[in-house]
């Protein structure tokens, strides 16, 4: 049995490492309306983002992802929010391609360490950060990233767990996205700053679009 959850820890990492190479910004997206979802999605693929969360925290959630994935196949679809095994397993039956959570509890983790589907979990802490290790889970949201001591407490947390990865998010935006993915050990930033709801309900797609592209520039120190 550790034999068999070791090699699926193994493929995880490799199949999440190949997702993330789809682009260092990950935008973090609430939907309240169905109607939005495409229209939102093709406006951030058209500014070069492709992997993109759609986050569990509205009743329309799931159709919405259930809609760019059968409408928009350049997107990477993943499921955040996850704060249960049933979520996980939401997250499985849409086709989403992986799953994150704020934070992760003993449950979550033993579930998501017996599934194929790549999953971030959240830390905060270094014994958050070692429980999800002992799961087999490199790679770890770093949540809320300011509040929770910005970069200083990303460096020291990587400091004693070198085989970490990060993808800080919370309170991550334009101006400070180039510094966090400038770090060695983070491979991806998450944030809402390029889909503001204000924007998503103004349906301002052409804007949704520039943020993109001035995001995925600073993701490139441009």
């Amino acid at each position: 049995m550790t034999q068999d959850l070791t090699a699926l820890s193994s493929t995880r990492d490799r199949n999440l490492a190949d997702l993330l190479r789809s682009g260092p910004v990950v935008p973090v997206i609430t939907l309240e309306r169905v109607e939005d979802a495409v229209p939102l999605a093709r406006a951030l693929v058209a500014g070069g983002l492709k992997l993109l969360e759609i986050t569990l925290r509205t009743p329309a959630a799931a159709d919405c992802a259930a809609a760019i994935i059968g409408e928009v196949p350049e997107a990477i679809v993943g499921i955040g929010t996850v704060l249960t095994p049933k979520d996980l397993e939401r997250a499985q039956a849409l086709g989403a391609r992986y799953a994150l959570s704020p934070g992760a509890t003993p449950d979550l983790l033993a579930a998501a360490s017996r599934s194929e589907m790549p999953f971030i979990p959240g830390i905060a802490t270094a014994s958050e950060l070692m429980a999800a290790l002992a799961h087999g889970f490199h790679t770890v949201k770093f949540f809320p990233a300011v509040p929770a001591g910005g970069i200083p407490a990303l460096k020291a947390l990587a400091g004693p767990f070198p085989q970490a990865r990060f993808c800080p998010t919370g309170g991550i935006d334009e101006k400070n996205a180039g510094e966090w993915l400038a770090l060695p050990h983070v491979v991806a930033v998450g944030g809402s700053w390029v889909c503001q709801p204000s924007d998503i309900r103004a349906q301002a797609w052409d804007a949704i679009t520039a943020k993109a592209k001035r995001a995925v520039m600073a993701a490139s120190g441009g």
